[in-house]
């Protein structure tokens, strides 16, 4: 039997790809730099933002690849003037990790809170295989009020 530690029982917080790759992609947000988000992702990442459909995907299937991430950015965060990351709780599992709590968006003299729950997927090399975003589409716009 051996005394190593499964990595499942001594998880690497600050160095799992998965973390890395969630935290600079929310670095490339809060930036407003596309070129950089858009550089974290596997050849064929997907972003679901929100799971299913919305008004950002109708046919909720999310976006897959160069072409249609870029797309998501230009509709979704590009038309945003500032996005902030209010996360309360870090579940690490296998190659994922999920994050509890909230996005803030601002966007046109307004803000809105998506509660909900965040995860990001990634390869060995750091690479952003998934980010995948569970919010209620009707509770974030009654969320609405002035900045």
């Amino acid at each position: 039997m051996s005394d190593e530690t499964p990595p499942y029982l001594n998880i690497d917080r600050d160095n799992h790809p998965a973390v890395i790759a969630g935290r600079r992609s929310r670095e490339a947000v809060k930036a407003r730099d596309k070129d950089a988000w858009l550089a974290i992702f596997a050849e064929n990442g997907s972003v679901e933002d929100p799971v299913g459909p919305s008004m950002f995907d109708e046919e909720g299937v999310g976006h897959r690849g160069p072409e249609q991430l870029s797309a998501f950015w230009d509709k979704t965060i590009g038309t945003t003037e500032k996005i902030e990351f209010a996360f309360d709780k870090e579940i690490i599992c296998g190659d994922e990790v999920a994050y509890v709590g909230r996005i803030v968006t601002h966007i046109g003299g307004h803000v809105t809170d998506a509660n909900g729950v965040f995860t990001y997927k990634a390869d060995a090399n750091g690479d952003l295989l998934a980010l995948r975003a569970f919010w209620e589409v009707e509770e974030t716009m009654n969320s609405i009020r002035p900045a």
